[in-house]
Order: C-alpha cells, then structure tokens, then sequence
C-alpha cells in the first residue's frame, strides 16, 4: 500500500469530485456534504481494504454511491413530520396506573385470609370453574362460592371499589398479568 500520507493526499484531492457527484445524487448541498462526510469516514475506516494499483477514486465513488442508496433506503421507512402532527397523534397508555392497580391489588390480596385468597385466585385469575376449585381445594362447591363472594367482598372493602364490576375488572387484570 502507499503511504499514509500520500493516500490521504490523493483522497483529499479527490473531494471536489465526490461532493459534485454527491450533489447530482441528492440535489442538495448540505446533504451532498453530509455524504461525502459519511464516504471519506468510511473509506478512512476501511483504508486497509483498498488495493494498492486499483482505482481510489471508483472506490471512493462507490462508498459514495452505496452510501446514498442506503439513506434512501432507510429514509422511505421514515415518516416525514415537519409540523408534528404524526407525532401528536402518536399515543401510548400509561403504564403507571397498571403498576399502581397491581400493587394495590396485591396489598388487598395479602390481607385475606389464606383460603379466601386461595378460592378467588383459582377462580378470578386462573378462569377455572367454581367446580374445579372445590376440588383442587378439597372442599364442597358452596364453601368455594361463598369463599369467593366473601373474598370479593372484603377485596371491595379494602380497595374501596364502588361495585363488584371493580372487583371482577381487577381479577381479570390478575388473570392477564399472571
């Protein structure tokens, strides 16, 4: 390979040439000299790979070229919002209140008696049937369901829900989270 200096001389004074054809690629001036930035930095990175007794400057001018097909490439996945608008209609849900419903959850949950908590976590959060449950827990199908009402009941109690739909909402974020 050449020298150092002397292929870093031939470089530079092939930059005239590489910001015209960056120009007549992008038909503006402050992207042809982003490109041309973006081709000399990758040619110096690479400049171990350049063979000696080949053309520097159709290599230079293939940096270049690959380059911009690139950003055009990536650009076209792009959404173009110079008002913001896209932007503003961009919207995520908080996640705070589900992180602040969870842990009031599980605090009202810990404050049931085992058994109750057990029968209400079978049923409101796992989805099986007051039938399975009682069988799981090894006792009658009545003591189950009345479990189950009591344990919501004193879950509307602590949470201070206003009906027994916060309480069923609540036992299916538990299903959906578990």
């Amino acid at each position: 390979m050449t020298s150092p200096t002397n292929w870093r001389d031939e470089v530079v004074s092939l930059i005239p040439a590489l910001r015209a054809f960056a120009w007549s690629l992008s038909h503006n001036g402050s992207d042809a000299d982003d490109l041309v930035q973006d081709t000399l930095i990758k040619a110096w990175t690479n400049r171990d790979k350049f063979e000696p007794g080949t053309n520097l400057r159709a290599w230079l001018f293939t940096i270049l070229r690959n380059t911009y097909y690139t950003n055009v490439i990536r650009r076209r996945r792009e959404v173009r919002d110079e008002t913001g608008e896209y932007a503003s209609g961009l919207k995520a849900p908080a996640t705070q209140d589900w992180s602040v419903a969870m842990r009031t959850l599980q605090t009202a949950l810990a404050q049931l008696p085992d058994e109750h908590r057990e029968a209400l976590i079978l049923v409101g959060a796992a989805g099986l049937s007051y039938e399975e449950a009682a069988e799981i827990c090894g006792c009658a199908l009545g003591t189950i369901k009345s479990r189950v009402n009591r344990a919501r009941a004193r879950l509307l109690k602590i949470m201070d829900a206003e009906d027994a739909t916060d309480v069923m909402a609540t036992d299916f974020a538990v299903a959906n989270r578990m």
